[in-house]
């Protein structure tokens, strides 16, 4: 499959190549040499068409794919910032019932 670029690049040379034989066969009065080369330009216009598509295409794919692997990032990182402030708010509480156990026992 080719990518964007290639098909760019491909299409601008059929379309320079395509305006080259269309003007040679209307200098020479070759209307085959001439039909062609305005087939090779139109197919050139195609090719480039569908290049752009191709990279427009690729380019928003490729920045979904970063956007969600921030999310998936910022999501795991949340979950870790939760469950490391759970278990800090566990000790804190059973460090308070020690220290009442400890106040009410020792007096």
């Amino acid at each position: 499959m080719s990518t964007g670029t290639e098909n760019t690049l491909a299409g601008k040379f059929n379309e320079v190549a395509g305006k080259v034989k269309q003007s040679i066969g209307e200098t020479t009065n070759d209307d085959r040499l001439a039909n062609e080369g305005t087939a090779q330009q139109i197919k050139g216009h195609a090719q480039q068409a569908v290049g752009s598509v191709q990279s427009a295409t690729h380019d928003v794919a490729e920045s979904h794919r970063e956007r969600v692997e921030d999310i998936h990032e910022q999501k795991a990182h949340n979950v870790r910032e939760s469950m490391t402030s759970t278990a800090q708010n566990v000790k804190e509480s059973i460090q308070n019932k020690a220290d009442n156990f400890r106040a009410e026992h020792e007096s």
